[in-house]
């Protein structure tokens, strides 16, 4: 995955944040839009590990296809790299940025150098599929007319309401 020597040739860098006095005017993300460039090189660093640990149950609790997303993100392949986040993760859009990470700390790489910036990679995959296009609402075909949830202030104090997907 990645470039087979892309976690020798370039060291981590993180998607930095914008300036404080400008997030303070706006409700927008707290990290700078990244290059693609930026990326594609961090996506490089993803190296072949044989067992990727940041998709294991020390890594991603939800088990997304890390390696193979970073590899298409290197190879500049992002509606891929979507359709392959979109396997394994119905909501990037909002799990990706609430996640803490658990993937990196178990990253492969992270036992001798600074691990691969899953986080933000797979941020920068969801934003371009919105960006583009890519991702659309998929409406049922047919409705049963049934609702997910149907509690009452009260009610939900008690007994609580999950809505499904």
């Amino acid at each position: 995955m990645g470039k087979a020597t892309g976690f020798k040739e370039f060291s981590r860098e993180t998607v930095p944040y914008r300036d404080a006095t400008a997030r303070l005017l706006d409700f927008k993300e707290i990290y700078s839009e990244p290059a693609s460039e930026h990326l594609s090189t961090q996506g490089a660093r993803c190296m072949d590990c044989g067992v990727p640990f940041c998709q294991s149950n020390h890594g991603c609790p939800i088990s997304n296809l890390i390696p193979e997303w970073n590899d298409l993100v290197y190879r500049d392949q992002w509606q891929d790299a979507l359709a392959r986040l979109h396997q394994t993760n119905n909501f990037p859009e909002f799990t990706g940025r609430v996640c803490p990470a658990p993937c990196e700390g178990a990253c492969v790489l992270g036992i001798t150098n600074p691990a691969v910036t899953i986080k933000n990679i797979e941020a920068a995959i969801i934003d371009r599929g919105f960006a583009e296009g890519w991702v659309v609402p998929e409406p049922p075909a047919q409705r049963t007319g049934k609702k997910s949830c149907g509690c009452r202030l009260r009610t939900l104090r008690f007994i609580g309401c999950r809505a499904a997907e």
